[in-house]
């Protein structure tokens, strides 16, 4: 692994953010070129301030752990990164370059609060106080979502209203109780909606937050706080500030779930948003596979209700792609891939699924975006997602435009203008081959173009980074219904809605003696997250807040037998497709919890470790 290739890793992980909060953190202005007066005196600089507190709000957070290796659905091929220390069991408070960002969010939160504290000195004749106060509002929803990155990371946080001095006695500055950040946030978030529209009426706005951004992060907190981390968690009793305050709410609550229910039910009824589907894209008829596909290669639509353009599409897309053009860095899971649904919408492990494990299919799928003939069985008939969100062995690449350009991913013996990607030990993708290999025999789709060519590096403008989304608002509307009032239709008539548009006949079809059970419905709605949202960090935070990510199924991962040689067999070599254990992971419940670096304990005497650590 060349130098060169670690840094490339950093830059699409988006490293940098947790390598520079040290510095940030008291950072005082934009440009150090300009004084603190000059900077209010003109629109321009003004403006520029405004979009560098929105640099914050940038795609994968803390360098990518949540989305790319943490969870059960991914890993990262090179065994010196964060991550692949995090899931050892070797990281401290000591050690917080790869996934810290406490100091980073709070170098954000102290610009917002200069923002909001100066814009209105700038004069009248440069901006309009029309302008001002849509901007104060958009800076009050940075803030309240820089808080809620803090809180679903590291739990209470300490409340900050005003600019802290590099001489200040840090030692009064405790956290506060997760009711009370939890507060905190939802004002920020009702001061930004009231200043903010439901719409933007010009695309010149896109990605400025809406009504319907401070409602989901509301939302969001919401069901943070109804989840078993922090509703009643008995392993929370004893954190405590160093004064006695108690930190984690003591007991149980089922009336958190409704009331994260109704939040995003008030986002549904707002109207402002609605699943996308190709036929939004100019398509003639609803095609599902290209309605999730084309999701998040797409400028702008109406399912995205918060988004960042921030973010490394070069970079992601290099590093989720193959050899020799990608890097093979990002790998997916034989657990995520088990967990796709079969296209007739049942589970693998469903007898009426019809799924099959071995063999090769012996004919094309009816569908073009299905699995091809000589494809292992293993991906045969699957669900639309499945071919838009993973690349398997003998998928034909993607990111290569052109026949030649396919070509260049196949060995001699494969060339055939198809690019089917060789994961197989002596394939161009497999182990045998120079560099960061596959390690599990699957990689993303998820955002990456087939008008790309990631051969020679060329990544075309798309969809922004998506952070919060309309399907996860019903997703989360239907979880939180089922813990407190499972019978309620509503679960079936919203969780359908997201299942329709991946082209799955409904719940009620499929298994309908999980209508009104409970604990049978959260099984499915969980594994309707796991695949709606792959790739998406939500895996990672659904598994932390519910408390599942240290069940051992979710701690001991899979993958394709990339090891094992094919002696030149390639595509034929059934010994490739064996289940193998990849990585038996190293877990401890304190880890539900990001540890705040000794750094900042020292700085701030009154602040208390999260537990465990």
């Amino acid at each position: 692994m060349t130098r060169y290739k670690y840094l490339l890793l950093f830059c699409c992980g988006m490293i940098a953010m947790s390598l520079a909060s040290c510095s940030k953190y008291l950072d005082k202005k934009p440009d150090n070129l300009l004084t603190e007066d000059q900077i209010w005196q003109t629109r321009a600089n003004a403006e520029a301030y405004l979009n560098n507190v929105y640099t914050g709000m940038r795609g994968p957070d803390g360098g990518d752990w949540a989305s790319m290796g943490f969870s059960d659905e991914t890993s990262v091929a090179i065994p010196t990164v964060g991550v692949r220390f995090m899931v050892s069991g070797n990281w401290t408070p000591s050690d917080g370059n790869n996934w810290d960002s406490w100091g980073y969010m709070y170098g954000f939160i102290r610009k917002s609060i200069i923002f909001d504290q100066n814009v209105d000195k700038v004069p009248e004749s440069q901006l309009s106080q029309t302008l001002k106060d849509q901007y104060k509002a958009e800076n009050n929803f940075l803030r309240g979502y820089f808080y809620y990155q803090l809180l679903r990371k590291y739990g209470p946080f300490v409340i900050v209203s005003k600019l802290i001095g590099q001489d200040e006695d840090f030692t009064k500055y405790s956290r506060g109780s997760f009711d009370e950040c939890v507060a905190h946030i939802n004002g920020l978030m009702d001061k930004a909606a009231a200043g903010l529209p439901g719409v933007w009426n010009s695309s010149g706005n896109l990605g400025r937050p809406t009504k319907g951004a401070c409602m989901a992060v509301k939302e969001k907190v919401a069901q943070l706080a109804a989840s078993e981390l922090w509703n009643g968690n008995p392993a929370f009793a004893n954190f405590k500030n160093n004064d006695g305050k108690q930190l984690a709410p003591v007991g149980y609550d089922v009336n958190k779930w409704k009331i994260a229910a109704k939040a995003a039910k008030d986002i549904i009824d707002s109207a402002h948003y609605k699943l996308f589907t190709n036929l939004d894209n100019g398509g003639s008829s609803f095609d599902p596979y290209l309605s999730v596909r084309d999701l998040f290669l797409t400028t702008w639509n109406d399912e995205i209700i918060l988004g960042s353009i921030d973010w490394s599409r070069w970079g992601y897309t290099k590093c989720v792609s193959p050899g020799p053009g990608g890097y093979n860095m990002y790998n997916a899971t034989q657990n995520l891939v088990d967990a796709f649904y079969m296209k007739n919408g049942r589970t693998i492990d469903d007898p009426a699924s019809n799924y099959v494990e071995t063999g090769f299919a012996q004919s094309d799928d009816d569908y073009d975006w299905g699995h091809h003939q000589g494809d292992w069985n293993m991906y045969a008939n699957r669900e639309p997602r499945f071919y838009a969100y993973i690349a398997y062995n003998g998928r034909p690449v993607v990111p290569a435009v052109t026949v030649d350009d396919k070509n260049y991913y196949s060995s001699d013996n494969n060339i055939n203008g198809k690019g089917r990607v060789e994961f197989y030990y002596s394939g161009k993708s497999g182990q045998k081959s120079a560099g960061s290999n596959n390690l599990t025999g699957y990689l993303p789709l998820k955002r990456v173009s087939s008008s790309d060519n990631i051969r020679n590096d060329v990544t075309a403008y798309r969809s922004p980074y998506i952070l919060i989304r309309y399907a996860e608002v019903l997703l989360d509307y239907v979880e939180a219904l089922n813990e407190y009032d499972p019978t309620n239709p509503d679960i079936v008539t919203y969780l359908d809605m997201v299942r329709t548009r991946a082209g799955l006949p409904g719940i009620e079809t499929t298994y309908p003696d999980a209508v009104g059970n409970k604990l049978a419905m959260r099984k499915y709605i969980l594994r309707e997250r796991q695949v709606e949202f792959c790739f998406e960090s939500d895996r990672c935070y659904t598994m932390l807040r519910r408390k599942m990510l240290g069940n051992p199924e979710n701690q001991t991962i899979y993958g394709m037998d990339v090891n094992a040689n094919d002696q030149g067999l390639g595509f034929s070599f059934t010994g490739f497709y064996k289940r193998t254990l990849f990585q038996k992971r190293v877990w401890n419940d304190k880890m539900y919890l990001f540890p705040i670096i000794q750094g900042d304990l020292e700085r701030d005497r009154s602040l208390v470790q999260n537990p465990g650590w």
